[in-house]
């Protein structure tokens, strides 16, 4: 896991790209965390060295590699037992490799925890009904959706 310091240029550009999104269809926090959802995408973009492309299918494009970035807004510091979850809506999206990263609410810092091809997610992950209670984290699961914990995930420096 990659711990990194947020800027005021970070938060003030994921305002912008907030703004300009808008509400998403299915969205499962109302667009109370698209602001969480685009530092993410920018934690990861700055990392890697490259630039944003936020279409429906991936949030960018590194190496030829599509990647789409899921982020968690949290009030604690990861623990590599802790999920990383894909909302069963978004499986249809035409991405190469999730990266999952994690923001404090208070948008002060970010992890970049890892990142996974999208088959081998798949293939490892649990699914879980909307309702149903998560047995690794007593969650109760606010959308169908898969998990797989982070310790499942490959290292970041290893996409490079």
């Amino acid at each position: 896991m990659k711990l990194i310091n947020i800027t005021s240029e970070d938060i003030s550009k994921a305002n912008i790209l907030s703004k300009e999104m808008g509400q998403l269809k299915n969205s499962i926090t109302k667009g109370k965390g698209n602001i969480h959802g685009f530092l993410g995408e920018i934690i990861v973009s700055k990392f890697l060295g490259i630039e944003i492309n936020n279409t429906y299918d991936y949030d960018m494009v590194f190496n030829d590699t599509k990647i789409d970035v899921k982020t968690k807004r949290v009030t604690t510091p990861p623990k590599d037992y802790y999920e990383c979850s894909v909302a069963d809506l978004n499986t249809k999206q035409k991405c190469d490799v999730y990266v999952f990263t994690r923001i404090l609410k208070d948008m002060t810092q970010g992890w970049i925890l890892g990142f996974v091809n999208k088959k081998e997610y798949f293939n490892k992950a649990t699914f879980l009904k909307k309702g149903q209670v998560d047995p690794s984290n007593n969650w109760k699961v606010s959308t169908d959706c898969y998990n797989l914990p982070i310790n499942k995930l490959h290292n970041i420096e290893d996409l490079k």
